[in-house]
């Protein structure tokens, strides 16, 4: 009975160890490329920084589940803009990447009030659509 149940015991370690390898090649992915609804006062963004590390901006980006902070910059085009270039600042956004998720960043333009001069305040980073993505990193055992 000893040998059974330590039996028992080996392969549910095992099961247990399997499981958590495939686990860590599970990832989540962060967007930028989809252009959100204007009309909703949504507007893309550039990637300038991811986890405090410059990057060359891409689409997207294939992430292990966690917090990770995005510094972006945004492309607002509306006329209703009326601050000057140097108030176009970078802002940060921390997600929270699940697995197999995709989330989408865009720029909320705030249009509660005029925002003019020097003023940066007109714009936050959001995150304005969530999806369901299978995502995985490769096998390096493979």
């Amino acid at each position: 009975m000893k040998k059974i149940a330590l039996l028992a015991v080996s392969v549910a370690l095992l099961q247990g160890c399997a499981t958590s390898n495939e686990d860590e090649l599970l990832c989540g992915s962060v967007a930028s490329y989809i252009t959100p609804p204007a009309a909703e006062s949504l507007y893309r963004v550039v990637v300038t920084h991811l986890d405090g590390k410059a990057v060359i901006s891409r689409p997207y980006y294939k992430l292990s589940a966690g917090i990770h902070e995005f510094t972006v910059a945004e492309l607002i085009e509306a006329p209703e803009l009326k601050v000057k270039l140097a108030a176009r600042q970078t802002k940060t956004i921390s997600v929270e990447v699940e697995r197999e998720q995709r989330y989408h960043l865009a720029a909320e333009f705030k249009l509660d009030k005029v925002y003019s001069g020097l003023n940066t305040d007109y714009w936050q980073p959001i995150v304005w659509q969530q999806e369901s993505y299978e995502c995985a990193f490769a096998n390096p055992m493979e």
